[in-house]
């Protein structure tokens, strides 16, 4: 099963991790990026996120079809923050179930990678002294 989520309001890891359980699993993996408080050795006050969630949705989609197939992944759960976010707020959230633990740090390893490489989401920076805009795919 998949779960794909898109809000803005505060992510909770218990949410993925119930939807993501499974008593077929011999492998779970969660992955949760948070809000650094450093960007090249430059003190970040908060980022923002905007996303064109209706592809958004479909692209977050498309990956986690794709995990299910290549990684026999028995449930998935990706949530994406938008919005102000501080400090340590959680920006994203993946848990993965598979019948074996190599497949389930691999199938969540290539989510978040390709979830930073083709989904339209867009970061901002802000800095004491400014802001920045972050590639969406570097």
């Amino acid at each position: 099963m998949i779960d794909i989520q898109i809000k803005s309001t505060p992510l909770q890891p218990d949410d993925c991790i119930n939807f993501a359980s499974s008593p077929e699993a011999g492998g779970s993996t969660v992955f949760i990026g948070t809000v650094r408080n450093a960007t090249k050795g430059k003190k970040v006050v908060r980022l923002e996120f905007e996303a064109y969630e209706p592809m958004a949705v479909k692209e977050l989609q498309k990956i986690a079809e794709t995990v299910v197939e290549r990684w026999q992944v028995i449930n998935i759960s990706i949530h994406h923050r938008v919005g102000i976010l501080d400090i340590s707020d959680i920006a994203v959230i993946i848990a993965v179930t598979t019948p074996h633990r190599k497949a389930a740090f691999e199938a969540c390893e290539y989510t978040i990678d390709t979830l930073k490489q083709t989904v339209p989401i867009w970061k901002k920076e802000i800095f004491d002294d400014g802001e920045v805009w972050v590639a969406a795919h570097p």
